[in-house]
């Protein structure tokens, strides 16, 4: 059988870029043997000595798509926030770019036209394909996405011989950037618990040793030890990084480090440090800010289809307050801004009061708070109300006095989205009340209520498939009456999820959408008990509940599942 009509099509196009001779070109023209697609690639490549390059150019042409050299590209820990890792392995996909509302992927099979809607689902975006030959795919897809660690034993050493001679470096040698170890220790510091993912650095003094840990995934990990009097001069580095005072140790002081100005590294950070006063010395905590981080689609942010649905209904409103309560690092802020993204258009007027900016926005005016001036969140809120805004997002409701604007706002026409720090979504009206805020003005004013955490997901390359028995089956089968195989991580993990079984986060939320029964409770002042009650009479999935879901779904572990929420009573 001759070739079939884009073979004989990529042939011509190789001819006619002089990759093949005219004798060649003619052997081919005229081959009687039937050729599937990796031997037809197989026999360019290898008997006609065709480089996969010059090949994916000529069967650009034929396509009538873009050639890519995918392995030009920079894989970095943002390559797959949009689309991860593992469903572009499974698709043989790479994401090259977003622009605008495009998003530009590169293909084995630009043709796959099931591949090309679920990523314009998944992204909200619609997709421009580039070809890129599968080994090239199959290798970029395969390398390890975490840049190389940074070492610390030279630097380490050298701090060991720099305070021998000294126990303490004068204010010169710490702004000096090449002048001592301290400097490059501090910026080592930064740097590797960035090409680990972390999202904190732990600074803690000790009675005989400094020890530094990073929160990866939501768990504390140590990383090093240093000698107890090395402390003082590595938090004043990162004092004068951060504007602090250095001469104040005995009362905590906030800041903010603008890190690429203190490395020649491609790594466009903020962090947000606080120091206190403990123990034994002054301690500090830096929350990693990752400018070069863009947000999520909310998709991919870990909401069931049944949340998802409702959710987006609810910020679609004209007016009303929607709240997000959990602890600090529960994935509050990355929820809300996903919501911002998806519901901004040139035809509205957004406003943000902050505390502190962690992302930047496109299209949205936001305000950084700063207290030691007056510049507050009520103090925001009410300047914002004479601006003509459509949307605000508060950062908190921390007071009574941000609480009362904040509902007023939601009253007289504006949708109002902030955050509460309470345990469960039905537990935020008896917070609004201690707050001072009266049932009629809190049913009248809310929306919806998303209480959120973030659990740990199984690595899907070693999980470990099992049948739960015992009190793991009646937990299963008590919160969502579900029984069948679930997987465990495996303690040994692998080279992907870095030996530890598990490999990112997801979202599990509880969203309290409000009803009429629930209205009706709230005017009558209701226990929280019996409002979750009616809520999860209306549809409302527990954070209990969502989190077996997850389980249920192989994205993580009964272990975490139980270790992120209690089981509910």
């Amino acid at each position: 059988m001759p070739l079939g009509r884009l073979q004989k099509a990529i042939v011509e196009h190789l001819g006619e870029l002089k990759y093949l001779n005219s004798e060649a070109l003619q052997e081919l023209i005229d081959y009687k043997d039937e050729l599937n697609g990796s031997a037809f690639d197989e026999l360019l490549l290898v008997d006609y000595a065709i480089t996969s390059h010059q090949l994916n150019v000529a069967k650009a042409k034929a396509y009538g798509v873009v050639p890519f050299n995918v392995r030009s590209l920079s894989i970095n820990k943002g390559t797959w926030e949009i689309l991860d890792q593992e469903f572009c392995v499974q698709n043989q996909v790479v994401p090259v770019s977003q622009v605008g509302d495009y998003i530009v992927v590169a293909f084995v099979n630009p043709f796959e036209l099931t591949v090309s809607s679920r990523i314009t689902e998944i992204s909200g975006k619609q997709v421009v394909s580039l070809l890129s030959p599968e080994r090239d795919i199959k290798e970029v897809l395969n390398q390890d996405s975490r840049p190389q660690e940074s070492e610390f034993s030279d630097v380490v050493e050298a701090v060991g011989m720099e305070f021998d001679d000294s126990d303490k470096l004068d204010d010169e040698e710490l702004e000096d950037e090449e002048s001592a170890p301290i400097i490059q220790l501090a910026n080592r510091i930064v740097e590797d618990a960035y090409y680990g993912g972390a999202s904190d650095i732990h600074i803690e003094p000790r009675e005989h040793e400094l020890f530094v840990r990073y929160r990866i995934d939501g768990v504390c990990q140590e990383k090093l030890r240093l000698p107890s009097k090395v402390a003082g001069s590595l938090i004043a580095r990162l004092k004068i990084m951060a504007n602090l005072d250095i001469a104040e140790r005995r009362i905590p002081q906030d800041g903010r480090i603008v890190f690429k100005q203190f490395t020649r590294k491609n790594i466009d950070i903020d962090l947000r440090v606080s120091t206190a006063p403990l123990n034994h010395g002054e301690g500090m905590v830096m929350r990693i800010l990752d400018k070069q981080k863009s947000t999520l689609p909310l998709p991919a942010l870990g909401f069931s289809e049944d949340n998802l649905a409702r959710y987006r209904e609810v910020i679609t409103q004209p007016y009303g307050m929607i709240l997000h309560c959990g602890p600090t690092g529960s994935g509050k802020s990355m929820t809300l801004y996903s919501a911002l993204n998806e519901i901004s258009t040139p035809g509205l007027v957004i406003r943000t009061a902050e505390d502190p900016i962690e992302y930047t926005l496109d299209g949205i005016n936001q305000m950084q708070m700063n207290r030691q001036i007056g510049l507050t969140f009520a103090a925001a809120l009410r300047a914002y109300l004479r601006q003509d805004p459509d949307i605000i997002l508060v950062g908190e409701i921390r007071d009574q006095e941000t609480a009362n604007i904040a509902v007023e706002a939601a009253l007289t026409g504006h949708l109002l989205l902030s955050t509460l720090h309470t345990n469960d979504a039905p537990g935020t009206v008896a917070r609004l009340t201690d707050m001072g805020i009266e049932p009629f003005m809190i049913s009248s004013s809310l929306l919806c209520v998303c209480a959120q955490r973030l659990m740990r997901r199984i690595c899907k390359t070693c999980r470990i498939q099992y049948e739960p028995e015992g009190r793991e089956k009646e937990v299963l089968e008590d919160a969502i009456e579900w029984s069948g195989a679930i997987f465990k991580h495996n303690p040994k993990g692998c080279p992907r999820c870095n030996n530890s079984g598990y490999k990112g986060r997801v979202g599990i939320h509880e969203l309290m959408t409000v009803s009429e029964e629930l209205v009706e409770g709230i005017n009558k002042g209701l226990e929280t008990a019996e409002l979750k009650k009616i809520a999860m009479s209306t549809g409302m999935k527990t954070l209990h509940q969502d989190s077996l879901l997850k389980v249920k779904d192989g994205v993580s572990t009964l272990e975490e599942a139980l270790a992120t929420v209690p089981v509910d009573l």
